[in-house]
């Protein structure tokens, strides 16, 4: 069954980083998309970054730009989240995501992983 698997959250200071891995457990196309997003307790759900698999400029949400990387590894099936200079404010669980679309709308991702958390400690 095909799977998004996740890793590398953990908890933090205020100005650290952290380095999130989604590995898919099958080959990804390369007319995907591939995103990252976050929930925090009581929030919505909110889009954090994207890139297309073939390549392309990725996106940005504004709360995060320039501050996080998001890069791939397409022999692998494995792509990444850099966090660097982390805040309270990213506070939440990070969920991995592939679908079809170049959108920042979680409802256009048909595959997800399974959350990682992230804490960061001011």
């Amino acid at each position: 069954q095909a799977r998004l698997v996740e890793s590398g959250g953990g908890s933090v200071q205020a100005g650290d980083s952290l380095r999130l891995s989604c590995a898919a457990s099958w080959r990804v196309y390369s007319s995907s998309v591939m995103a990252w997003f976050r929930q925090s307790p009581g929030k919505e759900r909110e889009f954090v970054a994207l890139i297309r698999w073939r390549g392309g400029p990725p996106l940005y949400a504004d709360a995060v730009k320039g501050r996080f990387t998001i890069s791939k590894n397409n022999a692998e099936n494995t792509f990444y989240l850099q966090m660097n200079n982390l805040q309270a404010e990213d506070t939440a669980v990070y969920y991995c995501a592939v679908g079809s679309h170049y959108e920042t709308n979680q409802r256009s991702y048909n595959s997800w992983g399974q959350g990682t958390p992230v804490t960061v400690a001011s």
